[in-house]
């Protein structure tokens, strides 16, 4: 596995885990009023689409580059 295919399997797992993160957050937030657990959700939404361009700006950037 080269370098390119692990940053992207590593990149998209962290996106999966900053969406379930800020999906147990809000609902943390809903069932104990924890101000701490709705900042902790948001913050995890907020940095969704700086992931999602540094993925897409990455595979751009090694587009000449193979996966293996």
């Amino acid at each position: 596995m080269s370098l390119k295919a692990f940053h992207l399997v590593f990149m998209t797992l962290c996106i999966i885990f900053a969406a379930g993160l800020g999906v147990w957050g809000v609902r943390d937030y809903a069932h104990s009023a924890r101000i701490g657990s709705l900042l902790l959700g948001i913050g995890s939404w907020l940095g969704l689409p700086a992931l999602v361009v540094y993925t897409v700006w990455f595979l751009r950037k090694l587009k000449n580059v193979g996966y293996l």
